[in-house]
């Protein structure tokens, strides 16, 4: 998988805010639109049958490449759950900055409960554009699809970045990803991080993308629900010294290293409890960064037994847990 740097722009208009492919064609084109694209019609939304449709091309792409996303700063949701998830944290805080584009419906399903309030366009598919649109294998289950808004809570900082405040709210906790690439492990990580009620996450360069579609599926709608920014080294050091933050880096201890690592412990946790930190984790494969090993203070999960580390996204839940702000 391809990884790299991540600009998502929020002035643009979207494509599909009001996709006029959700609606009835004109009177002359009806007819050949049908045939040429698969589709049918009813008073209350229009159906989509075939893959060739270009509003399904719209979608896949905007599932399988990044700068797409980029370009139209929209992703695709699957599931329910996630979808209301995401909705339910948009009117908590009433941020207008996460919205549902449109609600993609399989043929005759009913809205499901908790999306029938929504203002947004009904797009009703075949199963076999759901299959496709979805990426699954089997859609039985599957009850809805979203088209999202990327939130203006994620953020691609640049050299001229002064005010960090703007970008994280708050900044006790902190979690930093150096080179985690793996989509499955940085969505289960947005997931503990809001879960356990840390600040923001940033990423250093080398992470995948937080709206690539199994990040998405893993995070469960995470990734709509927290500061998220991705930047370089030195803006995270330029953070950390506009805080005064300390920073924290999980690796497992190991003979071979010079620098000491201590022991995640209650009594670490609760010496840290009132000092702003950023917490680092790399990825499985290539571990922490050499600028990392050098900036952070190190620190391990204790394990019985001869295994020498933890998969990521485990020991960043053990890690999250134990250092979650107590009283923020």
């Amino acid at each position: 998988m391809q990884c790299a740097s991540i600009l998502y722009p929020h002035t643009q208009k979207i494509w599909c805010s009001k996709p006029s492919l959700s609606v009835t064609p004109p009177p002359q084109q009806q007819q050949l639109q049908q045939r040429e694209e698969g589709t049918s019609h009813d008073d209350k939304a229009k159906l989509i049958t075939s893959a060739s449709n270009p509003f399904v091309k719209h979608c896949l792409k905007l599932r399988n490449s990044s700068s797409y996303r980029r370009a139209h700063a929209s992703a695709l949701v699957v599931g329910a759950t996630p979808i209301r998830e995401i909705r339910r944290f948009q009117e908590s805080l009433q941020d207008e900055s996460v919205s549902m584009d449109c609600l993609i419906l399989p043929d005759k399903a009913e809205i499901p409960d908790g999306l029938d309030q929504s203002t947004a366009s009904i797009v009703r598919v075949s199963s076999t554009v759901m299959r496709k649109l979805s990426g699954l294998q089997t859609t039985d289950s599957l009850d809805a699809i979203a088209l999202m808004k990327i939130p203006a809570s994620f953020f691609n900082v640049d050299d001229d970045q002064k005010n960090y405040q703007k970008l994280f709210p708050s900044v006790h906790r902190i979690l930093v990803l150096d080179g985690i690439q793996d989509p499955g492990n940085l969505g289960t990580l947005l997931r503990s991080a809001v879960a356990f009620r840390w600040d923001g996450v940033f990423l250093l360069p080398g992470c995948c993308d937080p709206f690539n579609e199994k990040a998405l599926r893993a995070s469960r709608g995470a990734s709509f629900q927290i500061p998220v920014v991705s930047g370089s080294w030195n803006h995270l050091e330029s953070l950390k010294e506009e805080f005064q933050m300390k920073l924290l880096a999980g690796h497992p201890e190991l003979e071979e290293l010079v620098k000491p690592v201590c022991s995640l412990s209650p009594t670490l946790c609760d010496s840290l409890s009132d000092t702003p930190l950023c917490l680092v984790l790399g990825s499985e494969g290539s571990g922490l960064s050499e600028k990392s090993l050098q900036a952070c203070e190190l620190v391990s999960i204790a394990m019985a037994g001869d295994y020498e580390s933890l998969n990521v996204s485990v020991a960043g839940g053990i890690f999250l847990y134990m250092l979650q702000p107590k009283n923020q």
